[in-house]
Protein backbone atom coordinates (compact mmCIF):
# COMPACT_ATOMS: atom_id res chain seq x y z
CA UNK A 1 0.00 0.00 0.00
CA UNK A 2 1.26 3.47 -0.87
CA UNK A 3 1.66 5.86 2.04
CA UNK A 4 2.19 9.26 0.49
CA UNK A 5 3.49 12.43 1.98
CA UNK A 6 2.00 15.49 0.36
CA UNK A 7 3.05 18.93 -0.79
CA UNK A 8 0.47 21.21 -2.36
CA UNK A 9 -2.47 19.88 -0.40
CA UNK A 10 -0.88 20.29 3.01
CA UNK A 11 1.03 23.46 2.15
CA UNK A 12 -2.06 25.15 0.75
CA UNK A 13 -4.07 24.05 3.73
CA UNK A 14 -1.54 25.57 6.10
CA UNK A 15 -1.81 28.88 4.24
CA UNK A 16 -5.60 28.71 4.25
CA UNK A 17 -5.70 27.85 7.93
CA UNK A 18 -3.45 30.72 8.99
CA UNK A 19 -4.89 33.41 6.73
CA UNK A 20 -8.59 32.55 6.55
CA UNK A 21 -11.02 34.83 8.35
CA UNK A 22 -13.84 32.31 8.22
CA UNK A 23 -15.33 31.37 11.57
CA UNK A 24 -14.58 27.68 11.27
CA UNK A 25 -10.82 28.25 11.30
CA UNK A 26 -10.63 30.67 14.22
CA UNK A 27 -10.69 27.85 16.75
CA UNK A 28 -7.36 26.61 15.40
CA UNK A 29 -5.55 29.79 16.42
CA UNK A 30 -4.51 28.57 19.90
CA UNK A 31 -2.92 25.53 18.33
CA UNK A 32 -1.44 27.42 15.37
CA UNK A 33 0.00 30.02 17.72
CA UNK A 34 2.13 27.36 19.36
CA UNK A 35 5.50 26.65 17.76
CA UNK A 36 5.25 23.07 16.54
CA UNK A 37 7.85 21.67 18.99
CA UNK A 38 5.94 23.25 21.89
CA UNK A 39 2.66 21.80 20.66
CA UNK A 40 4.19 18.32 20.69
CA UNK A 41 6.33 18.51 23.81
CA UNK A 42 3.72 18.14 26.53
CA UNK A 43 0.35 16.58 27.23
CA UNK A 44 -1.17 20.05 27.55
CA UNK A 45 0.19 21.07 24.16
CA UNK A 46 -1.07 17.88 22.56
CA UNK A 47 -4.47 18.41 24.17
CA UNK A 48 -4.60 21.83 22.51
CA UNK A 49 -3.64 20.24 19.21
CA UNK A 50 -6.47 17.72 19.60
CA UNK A 51 -8.92 20.58 20.20
CA UNK A 52 -7.70 22.17 16.97
CA UNK A 53 -8.18 18.85 15.19
CA UNK A 54 -11.84 18.71 16.24
CA UNK A 55 -12.39 22.38 15.39
CA UNK A 56 -11.28 21.75 11.81
CA UNK A 57 -14.07 19.18 11.39
CA UNK A 58 -16.57 21.97 12.05
CA UNK A 59 -15.71 23.76 8.80
CA UNK A 60 -18.76 24.68 6.72
CA UNK A 61 -17.03 22.80 3.90
CA UNK A 62 -17.17 19.63 5.99
CA UNK A 63 -19.57 18.52 8.74
CA UNK A 64 -20.59 22.08 9.52
CA UNK A 65 -22.72 22.15 6.36
CA UNK A 66 -21.59 20.78 2.99
CA UNK A 67 -21.15 17.07 3.74
CA UNK A 68 -24.46 16.44 5.53
CA UNK A 69 -26.31 18.65 3.05
CA UNK A 70 -24.80 16.99 -0.02
CA UNK A 71 -25.91 13.56 1.18
CA UNK A 72 -29.59 14.53 1.03
CA UNK A 73 -29.61 17.25 -1.63
CA UNK A 74 -27.89 15.14 -4.29
CA UNK A 75 -30.29 12.31 -3.45
CA UNK A 76 -34.10 12.28 -3.37
CA UNK A 77 -34.83 13.81 0.05
CA UNK A 78 -34.35 17.53 -0.61
CA UNK A 79 -34.50 20.15 -3.34
CA UNK A 80 -33.60 23.84 -3.50
CA UNK A 81 -36.67 26.05 -3.69
CA UNK A 82 -37.15 28.46 -6.60
CA UNK A 83 -36.52 31.55 -4.44
CA UNK A 84 -33.13 30.87 -2.88
CA UNK A 85 -29.83 32.40 -1.76
CA UNK A 86 -27.89 30.88 -4.67
CA UNK A 87 -26.09 28.27 -2.58
CA UNK A 88 -25.61 24.63 -3.66
CA UNK A 89 -27.55 25.00 -6.90
CA UNK A 90 -24.83 22.90 -8.55
CA UNK A 91 -25.59 19.97 -6.23
CA UNK A 92 -29.32 20.28 -6.77
CA UNK A 93 -29.04 20.54 -10.56
CA UNK A 94 -26.21 18.04 -11.09
CA UNK A 95 -24.16 20.75 -12.78
CA UNK A 96 -20.67 20.09 -11.43
CA UNK A 97 -17.44 21.14 -13.14
CA UNK A 98 -13.73 20.82 -12.32
CA UNK A 99 -13.83 24.33 -10.89
CA UNK A 100 -16.74 23.56 -8.56
CA UNK A 101 -16.21 25.61 -5.41
CA UNK A 102 -18.11 23.27 -3.12
CA UNK A 103 -16.17 20.19 -4.21
CA UNK A 104 -12.93 22.16 -3.89
CA UNK A 105 -13.95 23.24 -0.40
CA UNK A 106 -14.50 19.64 0.68
CA UNK A 107 -11.10 18.61 -0.74
CA UNK A 108 -9.15 21.48 0.78
CA UNK A 109 -10.80 21.48 4.20
CA UNK A 110 -10.42 17.70 4.44
CA UNK A 111 -6.67 18.01 4.06
CA UNK A 112 -6.60 20.89 6.55
CA UNK A 113 -8.16 18.49 9.03
CA UNK A 114 -5.80 15.66 8.09
CA UNK A 115 -2.79 17.92 8.59
CA UNK A 116 -4.00 18.74 12.09
CA UNK A 117 -4.79 15.10 12.78
CA UNK A 118 -1.36 13.90 11.65
CA UNK A 119 0.29 16.37 14.03
CA UNK A 120 -1.31 14.47 16.90
CA UNK A 121 -0.65 11.00 15.51
CA UNK A 122 3.02 11.77 14.81
CA UNK A 123 3.72 13.39 18.17
CA UNK A 124 7.01 12.10 19.64
CA UNK A 125 5.65 12.07 23.19
CA UNK A 126 6.07 8.68 24.91
CA UNK A 127 2.89 6.70 25.38
CA UNK A 128 0.78 6.77 28.50
CA UNK A 129 -2.99 6.48 28.95
CA UNK A 130 -3.65 10.12 28.02
CA UNK A 131 -1.28 10.23 25.04
CA UNK A 132 -2.70 6.95 23.75
CA UNK A 133 -6.21 8.36 24.07
CA UNK A 134 -5.22 11.47 22.09
CA UNK A 135 -3.58 9.39 19.37
CA UNK A 136 -6.54 7.02 19.26
CA UNK A 137 -8.95 9.91 18.76
CA UNK A 138 -6.72 11.22 15.98
CA UNK A 139 -6.58 7.84 14.22
CA UNK A 140 -10.40 7.71 14.33
CA UNK A 141 -10.67 11.26 12.98
CA UNK A 142 -8.27 10.48 10.13
CA UNK A 143 -10.30 7.40 9.27
CA UNK A 144 -13.46 9.52 9.17
CA UNK A 145 -11.85 12.10 6.88
CA UNK A 146 -10.49 9.50 4.47
CA UNK A 147 -13.86 7.73 4.50
CA UNK A 148 -15.66 10.86 3.37
CA UNK A 149 -12.93 11.85 0.91
CA UNK A 150 -13.04 8.49 -0.86
CA UNK A 151 -16.85 8.39 -0.88
CA UNK A 152 -17.02 11.84 -2.46
CA UNK A 153 -14.12 11.72 -4.92
CA UNK A 154 -14.04 8.07 -6.02
CA UNK A 155 -16.22 5.22 -7.15
CA UNK A 156 -17.91 3.17 -4.43
CA UNK A 157 -15.94 0.20 -3.10
CA UNK A 158 -18.91 -2.01 -3.99
CA UNK A 159 -18.67 -0.89 -7.63
CA UNK A 160 -14.91 -0.83 -8.31
CA UNK A 161 -12.40 -1.20 -5.50
CA UNK A 162 -9.45 -0.97 -7.92
CA UNK A 163 -10.52 2.48 -9.18
CA UNK A 164 -8.52 5.56 -8.24
CA UNK A 165 -9.33 6.82 -4.76
CA UNK A 166 -7.67 9.79 -3.04
CA UNK A 167 -4.09 10.49 -1.89
CA UNK A 168 -3.31 9.00 1.49
CA UNK A 169 -1.56 11.58 3.63
CA UNK A 170 0.22 10.36 6.74
CA UNK A 171 2.85 13.10 7.17
CA UNK A 172 3.85 16.46 5.72
CA UNK A 173 6.52 16.99 3.07
CA UNK A 174 6.34 20.21 1.04
CA UNK A 175 8.37 18.66 -1.79
CA UNK A 176 6.15 15.64 -2.41
CA UNK A 177 3.77 15.40 -5.38
CA UNK A 178 1.45 12.48 -4.61
CA UNK A 179 -0.62 10.29 -6.85
CA UNK A 180 -4.02 8.87 -5.98
CA UNK A 181 -4.19 5.61 -4.07
CA UNK A 182 -6.75 3.04 -5.13
CA UNK A 183 -10.14 2.82 -3.46
CA UNK A 184 -9.07 -0.45 -1.82
CA UNK A 185 -5.85 1.07 -0.49
CA UNK A 186 -7.80 3.94 1.04
CA UNK A 187 -10.27 1.59 2.74
CA UNK A 188 -7.39 -0.57 3.99
CA UNK A 189 -5.88 2.55 5.59
CA UNK A 190 -9.25 3.51 7.07
CA UNK A 191 -9.64 0.12 8.73
CA UNK A 192 -6.04 0.12 9.91
CA UNK A 193 -6.58 3.52 11.52
CA UNK A 194 -9.84 2.40 13.14
CA UNK A 195 -8.21 -0.72 14.56
CA UNK A 196 -5.39 1.38 16.00
CA UNK A 197 -7.89 3.83 17.44
CA UNK A 198 -9.94 1.11 19.11
CA UNK A 199 -6.86 -0.47 20.66
CA UNK A 200 -5.36 2.81 21.88
CA UNK A 201 -8.36 4.42 23.57
CA UNK A 202 -9.28 3.54 27.15
CA UNK A 203 -11.45 6.51 28.20
CA UNK A 204 -15.16 6.52 27.38
CA UNK A 205 -18.08 8.94 27.53
CA UNK A 206 -18.46 10.46 31.00
CA UNK A 207 -14.82 9.67 31.84
CA UNK A 208 -12.52 12.45 33.01
CA UNK A 209 -8.87 12.76 32.02
CA UNK A 210 -6.39 14.75 34.10
CA UNK A 211 -3.67 16.39 32.00
CA UNK A 212 -0.17 15.87 33.33
CA UNK A 213 1.73 18.96 34.42
CA UNK A 214 -1.26 21.30 34.55
CA UNK A 215 -3.96 19.46 36.47
CA UNK A 216 -6.36 20.48 33.70
CA UNK A 217 -9.29 18.10 33.33
CA UNK A 218 -10.92 16.87 30.15
CA UNK A 219 -14.43 15.45 30.55
CA UNK A 220 -15.35 13.22 27.64
CA UNK A 221 -18.73 13.50 25.97
CA UNK A 222 -20.10 12.65 22.53
CA UNK A 223 -18.10 15.44 20.85
CA UNK A 224 -14.96 13.30 21.33
CA UNK A 225 -14.14 10.04 19.62
CA UNK A 226 -14.22 7.12 22.03
CA UNK A 227 -13.67 3.39 21.74
CA UNK A 228 -17.26 2.54 20.86
CA UNK A 229 -17.73 5.47 18.51
CA UNK A 230 -14.76 4.06 16.62
CA UNK A 231 -16.24 0.56 16.42
CA UNK A 232 -19.60 2.00 15.32
CA UNK A 233 -17.88 3.93 12.53
CA UNK A 234 -16.05 0.78 11.48
CA UNK A 235 -19.36 -1.08 11.13
CA UNK A 236 -20.44 1.65 8.74
CA UNK A 237 -17.19 1.43 6.78
CA UNK A 238 -17.64 -2.33 6.37
CA UNK A 239 -21.22 -1.75 5.20
CA UNK A 240 -19.97 0.57 2.47
CA UNK A 241 -17.44 -2.07 1.46
CA UNK A 242 -20.17 -4.70 1.20
CA UNK A 243 -18.19 -6.75 3.75
CA UNK A 244 -21.23 -8.05 5.55
CA UNK A 245 -19.48 -10.57 7.79
CA UNK A 246 -17.26 -7.88 9.31
CA UNK A 247 -20.11 -5.34 9.36
CA UNK A 248 -22.16 -7.79 11.41
CA UNK A 249 -19.27 -8.54 13.78
CA UNK A 250 -18.51 -4.86 14.40
CA UNK A 251 -22.15 -3.80 14.76
CA UNK A 252 -22.96 -6.70 17.08
CA UNK A 253 -19.93 -5.84 19.21
CA UNK A 254 -21.30 -2.30 19.59
CA UNK A 255 -24.86 -3.42 20.34
CA UNK A 256 -23.82 -6.01 22.91
CA UNK A 257 -20.93 -4.24 24.63
CA UNK A 258 -21.14 -0.45 24.30
CA UNK A 259 -24.03 0.04 26.73
CA UNK A 260 -25.57 2.61 24.36
CA UNK A 261 -29.34 2.58 23.83
CA UNK A 262 -31.87 4.13 21.47
CA UNK A 263 -33.38 7.43 22.50
CA UNK A 264 -36.97 6.76 23.53
CA UNK A 265 -39.93 7.77 21.39
CA UNK A 266 -41.05 10.21 24.10
CA UNK A 267 -37.63 11.89 24.16
CA UNK A 268 -36.94 11.83 20.42
CA UNK A 269 -37.94 15.42 19.60
CA UNK A 270 -36.22 16.88 22.65
CA UNK A 271 -33.12 14.83 21.79
CA UNK A 272 -32.86 16.67 18.48
CA UNK A 273 -33.75 20.05 19.96
CA UNK A 274 -30.97 19.80 22.53
CA UNK A 275 -27.67 21.20 21.18
CA UNK A 276 -25.63 19.85 24.10
CA UNK A 277 -23.23 16.90 23.59
CA UNK A 278 -24.28 13.75 25.43
CA UNK A 279 -22.65 12.59 28.63
CA UNK A 280 -24.94 9.56 28.93
CA UNK A 281 -25.07 6.49 26.71
CA UNK A 282 -28.17 7.43 24.75
CA UNK A 283 -28.14 7.30 20.93
CA UNK A 284 -25.15 9.49 20.00
CA UNK A 285 -21.69 7.98 19.58
CA UNK A 286 -19.98 10.96 17.98
CA UNK A 287 -20.99 14.46 16.90
CA UNK A 288 -19.11 17.52 15.68
CA UNK A 289 -19.70 20.21 18.25
CA UNK A 290 -20.69 23.86 17.87
CA UNK A 291 -21.60 26.30 20.61
CA UNK A 292 -22.52 29.97 21.07
CA UNK A 293 -18.93 31.08 20.46
CA UNK A 294 -17.51 28.45 18.11
CA UNK A 295 -19.97 28.01 15.26
CA UNK A 296 -20.43 28.72 11.55
CA UNK A 297 -23.09 31.40 11.98
CA UNK A 298 -24.78 32.18 8.68
CA UNK A 299 -22.76 29.35 7.10
CA UNK A 300 -24.19 26.67 9.40
CA UNK A 301 -26.36 23.78 8.30
CA UNK A 302 -29.15 24.88 10.63
CA UNK A 303 -29.24 28.39 9.15
CA UNK A 304 -29.42 26.90 5.65
CA UNK A 305 -32.50 24.86 6.64
CA UNK A 306 -34.17 27.40 8.94
CA UNK A 307 -37.15 29.20 7.36
CA UNK A 308 -36.03 32.27 9.32
CA UNK A 309 -32.53 31.88 7.83
CA UNK A 310 -31.84 31.01 4.20
CA UNK A 311 -34.50 28.29 4.27
CA UNK A 312 -33.23 27.15 0.87
CA UNK A 313 -33.70 23.37 1.06
CA UNK A 314 -37.16 21.84 1.19
CA UNK A 315 -38.20 18.25 1.81
CA UNK A 316 -39.70 16.60 -1.25
CA UNK A 317 -43.43 15.87 -1.11
CA UNK A 318 -42.71 12.23 -1.91
CA UNK A 319 -40.34 11.85 1.02
CA UNK A 320 -42.66 13.58 3.49
CA UNK A 321 -45.31 11.10 2.43
CA UNK A 322 -43.14 8.20 3.59
CA UNK A 323 -43.75 9.11 7.25
CA UNK A 324 -46.99 7.98 8.86
CA UNK A 325 -48.95 10.39 11.04
CA UNK A 326 -47.82 8.46 14.13
CA UNK A 327 -44.11 8.45 13.21
CA UNK A 328 -42.33 10.74 15.68
CA UNK A 329 -39.75 11.63 13.02
CA UNK A 330 -42.39 13.51 11.03
CA UNK A 331 -42.49 16.11 13.81
CA UNK A 332 -39.03 17.27 12.68
CA UNK A 333 -40.46 18.35 9.31
CA UNK A 334 -42.61 21.50 9.30
CA UNK A 335 -45.42 21.94 6.72
CA UNK A 336 -45.83 25.57 5.63
CA UNK A 337 -48.43 26.91 3.20
CA UNK A 338 -46.70 29.16 0.66
CA UNK A 339 -48.27 30.57 -2.49
CA UNK A 340 -51.22 28.25 -2.18
CA UNK A 341 -49.00 25.17 -1.89
CA UNK A 342 -47.73 23.25 1.12
CA UNK A 343 -43.95 23.00 1.36
CA UNK A 344 -41.91 21.20 3.98
CA UNK A 345 -39.00 22.61 5.99
CA UNK A 346 -36.40 20.60 7.88
CA UNK A 347 -36.57 21.21 11.64
CA UNK A 348 -33.99 18.66 12.78
CA UNK A 349 -31.61 21.53 13.56
CA UNK A 350 -33.51 24.21 15.43
CA UNK A 351 -30.78 26.19 17.20
CA UNK A 352 -29.45 28.46 14.45
CA UNK A 353 -30.20 31.56 16.54
CA UNK A 354 -29.81 30.07 20.03
CA UNK A 355 -27.89 32.60 22.12
CA UNK A 356 -26.41 29.99 24.47
CA UNK A 357 -25.61 27.01 22.22
CA UNK A 358 -25.79 25.77 18.61
CA UNK A 359 -26.64 22.50 16.88
CA UNK A 360 -24.02 19.78 16.73
CA UNK A 361 -23.77 17.58 13.66
CA UNK A 362 -24.30 13.95 14.57
CA UNK A 363 -21.92 11.63 12.72
CA UNK A 364 -22.78 8.17 14.03
CA UNK A 365 -25.79 7.09 16.10
CA UNK A 366 -27.02 3.88 17.68
CA UNK A 367 -29.99 3.60 15.32
CA UNK A 368 -27.57 3.65 12.39
CA UNK A 369 -25.65 0.74 13.93
CA UNK A 370 -28.87 -1.24 14.46
CA UNK A 371 -29.84 -0.75 10.82
CA UNK A 372 -26.34 -1.75 9.69
CA UNK A 373 -26.74 -4.90 11.77
CA UNK A 374 -30.18 -5.53 10.28
CA UNK A 375 -28.84 -5.26 6.75
CA UNK A 376 -25.81 -7.42 7.58
CA UNK A 377 -28.12 -10.13 8.92
CA UNK A 378 -30.38 -9.89 5.87
CA UNK A 379 -27.47 -10.13 3.44
CA UNK A 380 -26.04 -13.16 5.26
CA UNK A 381 -29.35 -15.06 5.21
CA UNK A 382 -30.48 -14.47 8.78
CA UNK A 383 -33.80 -12.77 8.12
CA UNK A 384 -35.23 -13.44 11.58
CA UNK A 385 -32.56 -11.37 13.32
CA UNK A 386 -32.63 -8.83 10.48
CA UNK A 387 -36.28 -8.10 11.19
CA UNK A 388 -35.73 -7.99 14.95
CA UNK A 389 -33.14 -5.22 14.57
CA UNK A 390 -35.05 -3.41 11.82
CA UNK A 391 -38.25 -3.35 13.88
CA UNK A 392 -36.33 -2.30 16.98
CA UNK A 393 -35.77 1.04 15.23
CA UNK A 394 -39.00 1.28 13.23
CA UNK A 395 -41.36 0.52 16.12
CA UNK A 396 -39.48 2.79 18.51
CA UNK A 397 -40.05 5.69 16.13
CA UNK A 398 -43.63 4.69 15.27
CA UNK A 399 -45.30 2.69 18.08
CA UNK A 400 -48.40 2.17 15.92
CA UNK A 401 -46.39 0.33 13.27
CA UNK A 402 -46.97 -3.42 13.45
CA UNK A 403 -43.52 -4.25 12.12
CA UNK A 404 -41.88 -5.41 8.91
CA UNK A 405 -42.62 -8.98 7.82
CA UNK A 406 -40.95 -8.96 4.39
CA UNK A 407 -38.38 -11.42 3.08
CA UNK A 408 -35.74 -11.60 0.36
CA UNK A 409 -35.10 -8.55 -1.79
CA UNK A 410 -38.07 -6.72 -0.31
CA UNK A 411 -36.56 -6.98 3.16
CA UNK A 412 -33.36 -5.34 1.88
CA UNK A 413 -35.47 -2.61 0.28
CA UNK A 414 -37.32 -2.07 3.56
CA UNK A 415 -34.05 -1.69 5.46
CA UNK A 416 -32.78 0.87 2.92
CA UNK A 417 -36.12 2.72 3.17
CA UNK A 418 -35.93 2.75 6.97
CA UNK A 419 -32.39 4.10 6.79
CA UNK A 420 -33.71 6.87 4.55
CA UNK A 421 -36.25 7.93 7.19
CA UNK A 422 -34.10 7.44 10.27
CA UNK A 423 -30.98 9.18 8.94
CA UNK A 424 -32.76 11.91 6.99
CA UNK A 425 -30.92 15.25 6.70
CA UNK A 426 -27.76 13.77 8.24
CA UNK A 427 -25.99 13.14 4.93
CA UNK A 428 -26.50 9.39 4.41
CA UNK A 429 -29.08 8.88 1.67
CA UNK A 430 -26.87 9.67 -1.34
CA UNK A 431 -24.14 7.31 -0.16
CA UNK A 432 -26.61 4.49 0.46
CA UNK A 433 -27.79 4.88 -3.14
CA UNK A 434 -24.16 4.94 -4.27
CA UNK A 435 -23.17 1.73 -2.53
CA UNK A 436 -26.17 -0.19 -3.93
CA UNK A 437 -25.58 1.38 -7.38
CA UNK A 438 -29.14 2.71 -7.60
CA UNK A 439 -30.70 5.34 -9.86
CA UNK A 440 -31.49 8.66 -8.15
CA UNK A 441 -34.81 10.35 -8.95
CA UNK A 442 -34.01 13.97 -8.16
CA UNK A 443 -36.66 16.70 -7.88
CA UNK A 444 -36.03 19.65 -10.22
CA UNK A 445 -35.50 23.04 -8.63
CA UNK A 446 -37.48 24.95 -11.25
CA UNK A 447 -40.37 22.47 -11.23
CA UNK A 448 -40.73 20.19 -8.17
CA UNK A 449 -43.28 18.05 -10.03
CA UNK A 450 -40.57 16.93 -12.47
CA UNK A 451 -37.57 14.70 -11.88
CA UNK A 452 -33.95 14.55 -12.94
CA UNK A 453 -33.15 10.87 -13.43
CA UNK A 454 -29.54 10.35 -12.37
CA UNK A 455 -28.26 6.96 -13.51
CA UNK A 456 -25.51 5.14 -11.57
CA UNK A 457 -23.20 5.85 -14.52
CA UNK A 458 -23.67 9.63 -14.35
CA UNK A 459 -20.13 10.92 -13.84
CA UNK A 460 -21.29 13.87 -11.73
CA UNK A 461 -22.21 11.51 -8.90
CA UNK A 462 -18.47 11.58 -8.15
CA UNK A 463 -16.75 14.91 -7.47
CA UNK A 464 -13.91 16.03 -9.75
CA UNK A 465 -10.38 16.37 -8.42
CA UNK A 466 -10.30 20.18 -8.03
CA UNK A 467 -8.70 22.14 -10.85
CA UNK A 468 -6.42 23.92 -8.37
CA UNK A 469 -4.94 20.53 -7.44
CA UNK A 470 -4.59 19.46 -11.07
CA UNK A 471 -2.81 22.72 -11.92
CA UNK A 472 0.00 22.33 -9.40
CA UNK A 473 0.51 18.57 -9.23
CA UNK A 474 1.64 16.99 -12.52
CA UNK A 475 1.47 13.51 -10.97
CA UNK A 476 -2.27 13.76 -10.43
CA UNK A 477 -3.01 15.60 -13.68
CA UNK A 478 -3.65 12.41 -15.63
CA UNK A 479 -5.79 10.97 -12.81
CA UNK A 480 -8.87 13.19 -13.12
CA UNK A 481 -12.18 11.39 -12.70
CA UNK A 482 -13.84 10.36 -15.99
CA UNK A 483 -16.17 12.91 -17.57
CA UNK A 484 -14.45 16.03 -16.24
Amino acid sequence: MKSNKISFIAALMLIVMISSCKKQFTDLKPYNALPLPDALSSEAGLNTAVNGMYASLRSANLYGRTLPLKGDLMADNLYIKASNSGRYLDFNDYNITVGNANAQGVWQSSYVAIKNINTVINSPLPANANISQFRGEAFAARALMNFDLVRNFAQPYTVNQTALGVPLVTSFDQNSLPTRNTVKEVYDQINSDLNQAFNLMTFNVNSTMTISGTGQTRALNSSYFTKWATRALQAKVYMHMGDWANAKTAALDVVQNSGVTLVSNASYVSYWKSPTPRTDKVETFFEVSSDAVDNNGFNSLSYFFDAAGYGDALVTNEFYGQFSATDIRRQLIIPVVSGGFTVYYVNKYSNSSNATDRDDQKIIRFSDVLLILAEAYARTNDEVNAKIRLNQVAQNRDPSFTGYTSTGAQLINDIIAERRKELAFEGDRFFDLQRINATINKVRRENPTQLIVVAPTNFMRIFPIPQVEIDVNPNIRSQQNPGY
